[in-house]
C-alpha cells in the first residue's frame, strides 16, 4: 500500500487546503492522535488530520473525505468518530476514489487496489466493482451536498 512517506513534501497539505484540513504529522511509532483504527492509520480531530509517514494513503483520504462530507455542526465537534449514516460513508469511500487522482504517486487505479488490499468491503465483491457498477447512490449524495459536480468533477468544496 501505498504510505504518506511515498508522497511529495506538502502534497497532502495542497490537497486539503482548499477544505481547511490542516495536516499534522506524527513521529513514526507514535500513536496517531484522533485515530478510529489505531497503529498506523490517520486520526481527524476539529479541522486537524494526523499521519505519519507509515499511514496508508487510502486511510489519509478516507479521513479527509470525512471531514468534506460530515456536515458543520459534526463537522465543529470531531474527535476520532466521524459518525454519519451508510449513504455518507458511501460517499466518503466514492470521494476518495475521485481524489486520488489528484494526489501524485497515486491514482485512481491505485486507490482501488489499495482499499482492497486493506479489506474494505462492498457487496460486488471489490471496490472497482463497487464504483464502476454499483455507486449511484454515492455520485447521487456527492452531487446533492455539492462536492462533485454533474460531470463527477470535485468542486473543491464541503458538504453544504
Amino acid at each position: 500500500m501505498l504510505a504518506v512517506h511515498d508522497l511529495p513534501v506538502g502534497a497532502l497539505a495542497k490537497l486539503f487546503a482548499p477544505y481547511g484540513l490542516k495536516i499534522e504529522h506524527v513521529a513514526s511509532g507514535a500513536d496517531i492522535p484522533g485515530s478510529y483504527w489505531d497503529e498506523s492509520e490517520a486520526g481527524l480531530i476539529g479541522d486537524r488530520l494526523f499521519v505519519s509517514d507509515a499511514t496508508p494513503v487510502h486511510s489519509v483520504l478516507h479521513e479527509a473525505c470525512h471531514f468534506i462530507c460530515m456536515d458543520s455542526e459534526r463537522r465543529s465537534q470531531l474527535h476520532r468518530d466521524a459518525g454519519g449514516d451508510h449513504a455518507e460513508e458511501n460517499a466518503v469511500c466514492y470521494l476518495q476514489i475521485l481524489l486520488a487522482d489528484h494526489v501524485a504517486s497515486m491514482d485512481r487505479d491505485r486507490m482501488l487496489s489499495d482499499m482492497d488490499a486493506w479489506g474494505y468491503t462492498f457487496r460486488l465483491g471489490s471496490s472497482r466493482a463497487w464504483f464502476e457498477k454499483d455507486a449511484a447512490d454515492a455520485r447521487e449524495w456527492l452531487r446533492a451536498h455539492g462536492v462533485i459536480d454533474a460531470s463527477e468533477a470535485v468542486t473543491w468544496r464541503m458538504r453544504t
